[in-house]
């Protein structure tokens, strides 16, 4: 029996050591076989992150720009029923395609990315989780998809869109990290449009975005036929401003927004809310990374 030491940083950020252990006699010698790839297919610059659910895990690029709480929140979100097709729009390293496809059980789920580089990362986190009968990661450009894939072919459209409109600064349009958070290769329009034209009528539609930007979402998601339809604000704690928001819309729907609850990070005490650690599926969380 060999033991492998396979350092791996959770989703809550903390670095812990994954040891896996080939025997001839294993039962479990799929897994090993896969874990011993692994070895071979992490870059230099690479990281494996343990996603604390069901044994998935993430590969990142070190100084690249990282999943944060938000993917993780909606991936916990997001409106996908069972056995449907779901296409993730800019998935980036692939954690929303990934966790999706393993808490909301669709048929497929695509994963859609510009970067080349990041693209490529990602397929290796599919193969890693053994998912490739349920997640593709397809390289393309956003404001292609509808010709890429098709009017209408696709039940669920989830997306984690870079933030921050381009403004007038100077930003490297190859800098992995900018092109995450501003507005460079694709506007919040451009998703959204894109969206509307890949979503079946009724099909859903689920994001996570800045509070600030809530005025655009909905005047975005109506000029392209998604009719908001649930809100949730997210707060770093009670009395505190929201800093995220979950929004989802019904092609074609009826107007009727619903705003749920607000979801907390910490509680009044500075500890993470019991919801927090649900979503994280852990019943302590000792550090959440940042977007």
């Amino acid at each position: 029996m060999t033991p492998y030491f396979i350092y791996c940083r959770p989703a809550l950020n903390v670095m812990q050591p994954f040891i896996l252990y080939v025997t001839e006699d294993s039962a479990d010698v799929g897994r090993s076989k896969r874990m011993m790839r692994l070895i071979t297919d992490i870059l230099e610059n690479e990281r494996v992150d343990d996603l604390q659910y069901k044994g998935l895990k993430l590969i990142q690029k070190k100084d690249g720009f990282c999943f944060g709480i938000d993917a993780v929140l909606l991936s916990y979100f997001a409106q996908v029923p069972k056995r449907s097709r779901v296409i993730d729009l800019g998935t980036g390293t692939g954690i929303i395609a990934v966790l999706v496809a393993a808490k909301k059980e669709p048929e497929k789920v695509v994963g859609l990315e510009i970067q080349p580089d990041v693209a490529e990362m990602a397929e290796r986190s599919v193969r890693l989780n053994d998912m490739g009968d349920k997640v593709s990661i397809v390289r393309g450009d956003i404001k292609d998809a509808v010709r890429m894939f098709g009017a209408a072919s696709f039940d669920c459209v989830v997306t984690n869109p870079p933030y921050m409109e381009k403004g007038g600064g100077l930003l490297n349009p190859a800098d992995t990290k900018a092109i995450a958070r501003h507005e460079i290769l694709c506007t919040l329009e451009d998703v959204i449009s894109a969206a509307s034209g890949l979503l079946k009528p009724g099909g859903k539609f689920s994001m996570v975005h800045r509070p600030q930007r809530l005025v655009d979402i909905i005047y975005n998601m109506r000029r392209y036929s998604i009719e908001p339809k649930i809100l949730r604000f997210v707060h770093p704690s009670p009395g505190k401003k929201p800093n995220l928001i979950l929004i989802s819309g019904t092609k074609n729907g009826n107007a009727e927004l619903r705003v749920q609850e607000p979801l907390y990070v910490y509680d009044d005490s500075g500890k993470y809310t019991k919801e927090i650690d649900e979503i994280y599926n852990r019943a302590a969380v000792s550090e959440l990374p940042d977007k």
